[in-house]
């Protein structure tokens, strides 16, 4: 590897700092903000599921919480319904008026 005064060694490291592979710098292999190998942003499969409502329907739930905004929180098949005006314990009626990909919104008709 050397011509015996270390010549080769001291000219590889030259090259290897000049390639900027010195100081412990990583590369690749390492995601950043959630995105894939391509850059791409990754969606979990439950977004393309069909949702159990569409804006326009009626539905009765019962409100299992309240969220911070005020807004009775409602599931159906496990997808989250915000009625608002509703209170915790109530049952009602709701029309849905906007779907989303995780939870839809719905105002109280009864």
């Amino acid at each position: 590897m050397s011509n015996g005064d270390g010549e080769m060694e001291e000219r590889g490291m030259e090259q290897g700092e000049e390639q900027g592979m010195g100081g412990g710098e990583r590369r690749g292999g390492r995601r950043e903000g959630g995105r894939g190998e391509r850059g791409g942003v990754h969606i979990k499969p439950s977004y393309f599921l069909p949702k159990p409502v569409k804006v326009g329907d009626e539905v009765e739930v019962k409100i299992e919480a309240v969220g911070a905004k005020g807004d009775g929180i409602a599931k159906k098949d496990n997808f989250v319904i915000f009625v608002k005006g509703a209170k915790e314990g109530d049952t009602v009626k709701v029309r849905i008026t906007e779907v989303k990909a995780r939870s839809a919104t719905g105002e109280v008709i009864a």
